[in-house]
């Protein structure tokens, strides 16, 4: 799998990157659990896999992806060469403290738990979730302190990684960020960051999109997964994806090989960001990525309504 560079920052990453998210054992996000050994087979899975990209988080299961990251490097004996770990710096998972005193430590913590003594991609996560804005934004907050990760080397690129366009896009705009990360905005079911990648990319920031199976539904299927971006849906919340359903089984194809094309073949994403949690899972992914669609089949799944809001508007976040 080729590899592209990550603005002019020095790295390069496939146009898949792995998600390690639900790694961390979330089941309050996606419905189940994911025990140690399945976390670590699926880990294995992709570091074996051409793949060199893996996003993770602090608050990722309250630090347990990291964790179970850090404990799958060591046991290769080191990261691979060229191999891209994503992590995010978080607020305070008890008091919403986001402050800079925070980043520093939430990165000290990182480091720690992946084995690592720089992270090679460090993204300020979810600022929408914190207790005050102004810690982040204000004159030796947060953003001042990642920027300052970069300066010392303890990071080779930044970028912000978060929900909530209205603050994204002004934050994205103040700073010489490398990298973004948007989730469920993306997909064939809702368009909202249409707009935010084509300011990126004329910014020079790398997009990575992530979650483009709107949290799963598009590649398990409305029968097994009938939850839309994390929440139980109702037959009304479940209508778009049935749609595709329904396009691609008339046509032979998968809707999760669908998915994830129209995301990895949009010239403003540079990767796509799909979250595994079991080994079998890595590989369905890449051969999904490689399925044939025919163009009529894309073009017949581009033009079928989509959203255009918020897809989390009413979420109710759960880190665990």
């Amino acid at each position: 799998m080729h590899r592209r560079p990550l603005g002019n920052t020095g790295l390069s990453v496939t146009p898949i990157c792995f998600g390690a998210s639900g790694l961390g054992d979330m089941p309050d996000t996606y419905g189940y659990a994911v025990d140690e050994d399945r976390a670590r087979a699926t880990l294995r899975a992709i570091f074996d896999s051409p793949v060199n990209c893996l996003d993770t988080a602090r608050i990722y299961g309250f630090g347990r992806s990291e964790a179970r990251i850090g404990d799958a490097i060591r046991e290769r004996g080191g990261l691979p060469e060229g191999f891209v770990i994503s992590s995010k710096v978080d607020r305070d998972f008890e008091t919403g403290r986001f402050d800079a005193a925070r980043v520093r430590q939430s990165a000290e913590q990182s480091l720690e738990a992946l084995g690592l003594d720089t992270i090679p991609l460090l993204h300020l996560h979810d600022p929408e979730h914190a207790r005050d804005l102004q810690e982040i934004t204000a004159e030796g907050g947060a953003l001042d302190e990642l920027f300052k990760l970069k300066a010392e080397g303890i990071t080779q690129a930044v970028g912000l990684a978060m929900g909530r366009l209205d603050i994204m896009e002004p934050l994205l705009r103040e700073r010489p960020f490398d990298a973004l990360i948007s989730h469920n905005r993306f997909t064939l079911m809702n368009r909202a960051a249409d707009a935010l990648f084509s300011y990126a990319q004329e910014a020079g920031i790398a997009v990575l999109n992530a979650a483009p199976y709107a949290g799963g539904v598009l590649a398990k299927g409305t029968a097994e997964m009938p939850r839309v971006t994390y929440q139980e849906a109702d037959e009304a919340a479940l209508a778009p994806a049935k749609r595709i359903e329904a396009v691609c089984a008339g046509h032979g194809v998968s809707p999760g090989a669908a998915a994830l094309q129209f995301s990895m073949n949009d010239p403003r994403v540079l990767s796509t960001v799909i979250g595994v949690t079991k080994p079998e899972r890595v590989a369905q992914t890449l051969d999904w990525a490689r399925a044939a669609i025919p163009p009529a089949v894309a073009a017949e799944l581009a033009a079928l309504p989509y959203e255009t809001g918020d897809p989390e508007a009413n979420r109710v976040y759960r880190p665990g």
